[in-house]
């Protein structure tokens, strides 16, 4: 075994011996009732059925980490970890707020956190992602699962996105990276900058690389790797839905570099299959990770076999026979030398720990004041945060509490109390399903007495105001709300129930849709209208997802 390979696998034992108690999510291995990989000594894809956007994944001696976009969801970078590449844990976030920190404290959906790459260096772990208004920025730490540094700005500028570091054999540091047509006004080109040792800045223009317009329109998110004296460049092409995944290589860093498509739909029905990561492991084998976008669940991440012929990738299964693989659906396991327990990241959350659980986002930077979670308090409360004069919908509204859809069919069900305090009437919470359209569930109380209402907007994101669709009184001031998530889509069903067991069916069936760049997300909210006085919440005893 090489000395590097020893170092690795010490660093990451200190890592866990010394870090594992520090994150509530890691107390014990939660098991979605809703989606699992593991089928034993074989896997299905995906492995995660959730929106980790644009996965990037890295071994440090036998632990495996992803990281992901996230956009304008604070807070942002996550942090998965696995001990065998198929059962994933969400295990902590890189940062607190996205920066700029006043600039995100609104919702800036779309914007934010792009395609971010990992790599360990040197003892460390980096963390590079673009931006695509204010540029590109790196951030490191020599543990991942506790506080990470602040973030630098590596590279400032309009239109940088999808940044990954890479350092020489000889130390030499370089960055490559792609364009935003959006704010450059150019895309379809990769980029390549040189950086001073320590990653923290460029030190020049950049020289570009490669040119995809000809044949590999939309060629973004690079990879840069070093194999057998080639440097290698992984990057996806032809769009998010429809694409394929396109590999470039070269015996100068600078180029030229040669092309091959390496991966693409064929005959699956997994439509674009690219953008992701090489991983290999301690026995030998060769892997990669990639999304595949499914509408309204957002971009899932899938794990193709891979392998070296004549110095290029072949990955997933040939079966035209063509040279370019195509995605399987189920494969055996990777050979990691043992077997490791199901775990899924959270997804439930009983509100009895002293921190909302890692699944939840924001939709802007957290203000403190949006909720409390006391120690022993064994619920959410929600604060009725005034909603800004003359909104219509709650596009714009930033203390959204909201998670990732985690598998085709679930149920999402909560028991909220609302307490309006003093207000007579124009405080609501509930359950929702957030996207362009969203829609929710939720309890408001009028000067006779608390109702339930369906309330809907469609597209969101050009102020369409919300409606309310559906309407009943309540006999208190609280209820159960639930929602059923069914394929295909995301088709939702809202109910409420006073007694936790007769529920009733609240209004027609709701198609959820995609939010900007991400999938649909299911959460909580407490609002106030403006004109309402200050002051009242909203109580959450818990919320559960659960097979249908």
């Amino acid at each position: 075994m090489k000395t590097k390979n020893i170092l690795n696998i010490i660093s990451a034992i200190t890592i866990f011996s010394t870090a594992s108690n520090d994150f509530h999510a890691q107390e014990k291995n939660y098991v979605s009732e809703v989606w699992t990989a593991d089928q034993g000594k074989n896997y299905k894809n995906p492995v995660l059925y959730a929106d980790y956007s644009d996965p990037d994944v890295i071994r440090v001696g036998n632990d495996f980490y992803m990281t992901a976009s996230s956009f304008n969801e604070a807070p942002g970078l996550p942090i998965l970890h696995s001990k065998d590449m198929i059962n994933w844990n969400l295990v902590n976030y890189v940062v607190e707020d996205i920066l700029p920190s006043e600039h995100f404290s609104v919702p800036r959906r779309g914007d934010g956190i792009w395609a971010p790459s990992i790599r360990f260096h040197k003892g460390e772990f980096y963390i590079y992602w673009g931006d695509p208004d204010f540029g590109i920025y790196m951030v490191k730490t020599s543990d991942p699962l506790k506080k990470w540094e602040k973030p630098v700005l590596v590279m400032e500028g309009k239109g940088l996105i999808d940044a990954c570091p890479f350092w020489d054999d000889n130390n030499n540091a370089y960055l490559v990276h792609g364009w935003a047509g959006s704010r450059a006004g150019v895309k379809s080109i990769l980029t390549l900058n040189t950086m001073n040792p320590e990653g923290t800045k460029v030190l020049d223009k950049g020289i570009h690389i490669f040119d995809g317009h000809d044949a590999h329109p939309t060629v973004e998110g690079p990879k840069m790797y070093k194999r057998n004296g080639y440097y290698y460049i992984f990057a996806p092409a032809g769009g998010v839905a429809t694409g394929w995944q396109l590999v470039l290589r070269s015996k100068n860093i600078y180029g030229p570099y040669e092309e091959k498509i390496v991966l693409e739909q064929g005959t699956t029905k997994i439509n674009g299959p690219h953008q992701g990561a090489w991983v290999d492991t301690l026995s030998g084998e060769d892997w990669f990770y990639h999304f595949q976008d499914v509408d309204t669940y957002g971009r899932i991440v899938h794990l193709q076999p891979m392998k070296w012929e004549n110095n290029w990738p072949v990955i997933g299964i040939d079966n035209n026979k063509n040279g370019i693989g195509e995605p399987v659906l189920t494969y055996k396991k990777p050979n990691v030398g043992k077997f490791y327990p199901v775990v899924s990241p959270p997804e439930t959350d009983e509100f009895d720990g002293e921190k909302l659980g890692l699944q939840w986002q924001w939709s802007a930077n957290e203000n403190i004041v949006w909720s409390a979670k006391l120690p022993g308090q064994k619920f959410l409360r929600l604060f009725s945060i005034k909603v800004p004069e003359g909104e219509k919908n709650l596009w714009n509204i930033p203390n959204l509490l909201t998670q990732k859809f985690p598998a085709p069919n679930f149920t999402a069900i909560t028991k909220v109390k609302l307490i309006p305090e003093d207000a007579k009437e124009g405080k609501t919470a509930g359950l929702l399903i957030m996207g362009t359209d969203h829609a929710s569930l939720v309890i408001t109380n009028k000067p006779d007495g608390f109702y339930i209402q369906l309330r809907k907007a469609e597209k969101a994101e050009k102020g369409g105001e919300e409606k309310v669709l559906f309407e009943t009184k309540l006999k208190s001031n609280e209820a159960y709300l639930k929602v059923t998530v069914k394929e295909p889509n995301g088709l939702c069903q809202f109910s409420y129930s006073e007694n936790g067991k007769n529920f009733i069916k609240a209004g027609d069936i709701f198609q959820a849709k995609p939010g900007k760049w991400i999938g649909a997300k299911v959460g909580l909210y407490s609002i106030s209208t403006a004109k309402a006085p200050r002051g009242g919440y909203a109580d959450f005893d818990w919320f559960r997802v659960t097979k249908n």
